[in-house]
Protein backbone atom coordinates (compact mmCIF):
# COMPACT_ATOMS: atom_id res chain seq x y z
CA UNK A 1 0.00 0.00 0.00
CA UNK A 2 1.34 3.42 -0.92
CA UNK A 3 1.62 6.12 1.73
CA UNK A 4 1.19 9.87 1.45
CA UNK A 5 1.60 12.81 3.79
CA UNK A 6 0.83 16.52 3.44
CA UNK A 7 2.69 18.94 5.71
CA UNK A 8 2.19 22.68 6.18
CA UNK A 9 5.68 24.10 6.82
CA UNK A 10 4.79 27.79 6.73
CA UNK A 11 1.37 29.22 7.59
CA UNK A 12 0.62 32.92 6.98
CA UNK A 13 4.36 33.62 7.23
CA UNK A 14 5.72 37.01 6.17
CA UNK A 15 8.92 36.64 4.15
CA UNK A 16 11.40 39.28 3.03
CA UNK A 17 14.99 38.92 1.87
CA UNK A 18 16.41 35.39 1.86
CA UNK A 19 14.69 32.51 3.64
CA UNK A 20 14.70 28.75 4.19
CA UNK A 21 11.86 26.59 5.46
CA UNK A 22 12.30 24.23 8.38
CA UNK A 23 14.03 21.00 7.28
CA UNK A 24 11.79 17.96 6.94
CA UNK A 25 12.93 14.32 7.08
CA UNK A 26 11.68 12.49 4.00
CA UNK A 27 13.85 9.37 3.61
CA UNK A 28 10.79 7.10 3.41
CA UNK A 29 9.25 8.99 0.46
CA UNK A 30 9.82 8.33 -3.21
CA UNK A 31 8.57 11.67 -4.48
CA UNK A 32 7.72 15.09 -3.15
CA UNK A 33 5.94 18.19 -4.36
CA UNK A 34 6.15 21.71 -2.96
CA UNK A 35 3.18 24.05 -3.10
CA UNK A 36 3.87 27.73 -2.42
CA UNK A 37 0.83 29.97 -2.11
CA UNK A 38 1.36 33.72 -2.00
CA UNK A 39 -1.50 35.25 -0.02
CA UNK A 40 -0.24 38.83 -0.28
CA UNK A 41 2.71 40.57 -1.88
CA UNK A 42 3.86 44.14 -1.28
CA UNK A 43 6.60 46.34 -2.67
CA UNK A 44 7.78 47.67 -5.99
CA UNK A 45 8.79 44.89 -8.42
CA UNK A 46 8.26 42.29 -5.67
CA UNK A 47 9.14 38.71 -6.61
CA UNK A 48 9.44 35.43 -4.69
CA UNK A 49 11.83 32.80 -6.06
CA UNK A 50 12.63 29.41 -4.48
CA UNK A 51 14.46 26.14 -5.16
CA UNK A 52 14.49 22.73 -3.46
CA UNK A 53 17.47 21.92 -1.28
CA UNK A 54 18.53 18.41 -0.17
CA UNK A 55 20.64 17.13 2.71
CA UNK A 56 21.97 13.77 3.93
CA UNK A 57 21.77 14.83 7.59
CA UNK A 58 19.52 17.90 7.92
CA UNK A 59 22.56 20.11 8.60
CA UNK A 60 24.48 20.51 5.33
CA UNK A 61 22.56 21.58 2.23
CA UNK A 62 22.84 21.81 -1.55
CA UNK A 63 20.37 22.68 -4.31
CA UNK A 64 18.64 19.65 -5.85
CA UNK A 65 18.74 21.15 -9.35
CA UNK A 66 18.21 24.44 -11.18
CA UNK A 67 14.42 24.06 -11.33
CA UNK A 68 12.55 26.55 -9.19
CA UNK A 69 9.42 28.61 -8.76
CA UNK A 70 8.83 32.31 -9.33
CA UNK A 71 5.79 34.33 -8.25
CA UNK A 72 5.35 38.08 -8.62
CA UNK A 73 1.74 38.28 -7.43
CA UNK A 74 -0.82 36.33 -5.43
CA UNK A 75 -1.20 32.77 -6.58
CA UNK A 76 -0.04 29.17 -6.27
CA UNK A 77 3.08 27.55 -7.72
CA UNK A 78 4.32 23.98 -7.47
CA UNK A 79 7.71 22.30 -7.70
CA UNK A 80 8.30 18.51 -7.91
CA UNK A 81 11.26 16.65 -6.38
CA UNK A 82 12.54 13.08 -6.83
CA UNK A 83 15.70 11.17 -5.83
CA UNK A 84 16.39 13.50 -2.93
CA UNK A 85 17.86 11.43 -0.08
CA UNK A 86 17.00 12.07 3.55
CA UNK A 87 15.97 15.72 4.06
CA UNK A 88 14.23 18.50 2.13
CA UNK A 89 13.77 22.22 2.56
CA UNK A 90 12.93 25.17 0.37
CA UNK A 91 15.44 28.01 -0.07
CA UNK A 92 14.47 31.31 -1.64
CA UNK A 93 14.31 35.05 -1.62
CA UNK A 94 11.83 37.87 -1.87
CA UNK A 95 13.29 40.70 -3.92
CA UNK A 96 12.16 44.19 -4.86
CA UNK A 97 11.97 47.59 -3.22
CA UNK A 98 10.42 47.18 0.29
CA UNK A 99 9.22 43.73 -0.84
CA UNK A 100 7.33 41.29 1.37
CA UNK A 101 5.34 38.13 0.65
CA UNK A 102 2.83 36.47 2.98
CA UNK A 103 2.87 32.75 2.18
CA UNK A 104 1.66 29.24 2.86
CA UNK A 105 4.19 26.47 2.09
CA UNK A 106 3.04 22.86 1.79
CA UNK A 107 5.12 19.72 1.26
CA UNK A 108 3.29 16.66 -0.12
CA UNK A 109 5.11 13.31 0.06
CA UNK A 110 4.36 9.89 -1.48
CA UNK A 111 6.06 6.52 -1.16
Amino acid sequence: MLQSLSVVLERNTRLDGTFTTEPYEVAWAREARWFVRVLDMEGVDACLEAVTQISPDGLHWCDLNDEGIRLSDRGLATLPAREFGGWLRLKGSVTGNAAMAKVMVYLVLKS
